[in-house]
């Protein structure tokens, strides 16, 4: 299960959305979620269904890194529709003991399984189509407009980007502490909640002491190389918006537009 985390992962290629500017394709994230927001009826899902899996096709990405990085959250994809098909009033359709299933709650538990399996495969292709040091510079030049708020905006850039990027390295690490723990003879499957809550203690300690030693060789690394922050910082590549950017921009405007209209119509 940890190895199908794939949040924070970097899939080399060349599509055109691969090529955009980190600063594109953040701004294309916001717009694709206020239009997955939009979305109410089958018409407007429809739509949005067909863009996401248009863009997928482009970027080039595999479905399979997608089911993989949507296989942890299935169970909560299963309880929100849970919560949805049975505590919305309406209509009946199957009643029995104290549940019933109501039309409008079978159809609100359908919408918002899409909706969430929509938000996530969309915030995944910026980090599978954008490399860690670009998703920086992005974020820090969006970030400008806060530094007259005295907002540290290049550390915060840099925390966020790094956080991503050392998901799928402390995923690994955990994975190599569990074959170890179980290889001692622990084990992590069998009893209640609360004795497999405490079987995860062996992990979590090793876990932080390694996250801990990672962070500090980092430090110290960036120490050594004279980092000082973004005052005064070079670049080797300068970002610059082309045509294939401000494209994606009108595109995704337009489909903002389009979501807005098919609400307001009630499709």
């Amino acid at each position: 299960m940890l190895k199908d985390v794939t949040l924070g992962q970097y899939f080399p290629g060349d599509s055109v959305f691969h090529k955009m500017d980190p600063r594109t394709k953040l701004i294309l994230v916001l717009l694709y979620i206020v239009a997955v927001f939009q979305a109410t009826g089958p018409i407007s899902y429809g739509v949005i269904i067909l863009i996401t899996l248009a863009v997928i096709r482009v970027s080039k990405v595999p479905f399979k890194a997608l089911y993989k990085g949507l296989k942890p959250i299935f169970i909560i994809i299963v309880l929100t529709a849970i919560l949805n098909l049975f505590y919305t009033d309406g209509t009946t359709l199957v009643s029995f003991w104290k549940l019933r299933i109501t039309y409008e709650g079978l159809a609100r538990a359908i919408f918002m399984i899409f909706r969430i399996v929509l938000l996530i495969s969309g915030t995944f292709l910026l980090t599978y189509t954008t490399p860690p040091v670009a998703l920086t510079d992005g974020l820090e030049i969006l970030f400008n407009p806060l530094k007259k708020l005295k907002v540290p905006v290049h550390e915060v850039a840099m925390m966020m980007s790094m956080a991503l990027r050392f998901i799928p390295t402390l995923i690994e690490e955990t994975d190599k502490i569990i074959s170890a723990q179980k290889a001692r003879g622990a084990d992590f499957e069998s009893g209640n909640l609360i004795q497999r809550a405490k079987a995860l203690l062996p992990i979590l300690v090793p876990l932080f002491i390694s996250a801990f030693r990672r962070a500090d060789e980092l430090a110290i690394a960036m120490e050594s190389r004279c980092y000082h922050g973004g005052e005064g910082r070079t670049r080797m590549k300068q970002l610059k918006y082309e045509g294939r950017d401000w494209a994606g921009l009108i595109l995704g405007l337009a489909m903002v537009a389009v979501m807005i209209v098919l609400r307001v119509m009630g499709l």
